[in-house]
């Protein structure tokens, strides 16, 4: 078989700001003071990531829990035609870390230490617009863990579920860092 019987060739391109972490606001607001006003778009730009794998910023934020949006599409494929799990591991270690960090107190970050993910059915482009939604477990003194859906809007379906663990941290400067 030809392989131009079954290739289409497209192409993409996006335009994304990538903002310097404004530290400076991160050592004065609350983690969820933080990221309503980078939702808002008052500090900083939205994270490259989201226009890469066509993921919405929070469009609902409270404290310890978070929603955000993405689209499956064609060049998030895998081999097999599928939407790759990377998409949804992205999506959900997306919306589990935004839950954490709207837990958090003024000058403190986070980093993953772990994501557990199940995958409970593909995802293709066709699917249509996928609903991530994170909620705190337990957020603490030195680490936070947190629980993520990722469901079909238009059908309900659970795609996939994950859960975190974060490390906590004081914020501080590091060489080289420069507040705003």
């Amino acid at each position: 078989m030809d392989n131009n019987d079954t290739l289409t060739t497209k192409s993409r391109s996006y335009e994304y700001a990538v903002a310097k972490f404004n530290i400076e606001a991160a050592m004065n607001m609350s983690g969820l003071e933080y990221m309503r006003a980078l939702a808002a778009g008052e500090i900083g730009a939205p994270p490259p990531i989201a226009q890469t794998v066509n993921m919405s910023l929070p469009f609902a934020l409270e404290e310890g829990s978070a929603i955000v949006e993405a689209y499956p599409a064609d060049f998030l494929l895998n081999p097999m035609g599928f939407v790759h799990g990377g998409f949804a591991a992205t999506i959900l270690d997306t919306v589990v870390g935004i839950a954490v960090h709207t837990s958090l107190p003024k000058g403190i970050g986070y980093t993953t230490a772990q994501l557990n993910l199940n995958y409970t059915r593909a995802i293709l482009p066709s699917t249509g617009k996928l609903r991530a939604q994170g909620k705190v477990i337990h957020s603490g003194r030195q680490m936070a863990t947190a629980e993520g859906y990722l469901h079909g809007v238009e059908d309900g379906k659970l795609y996939a579920h994950a859960t975190t663990t974060c490390f906590l941290f004081p914020l501080k400067l590091h060489k080289g860092q420069v507040a705003e």
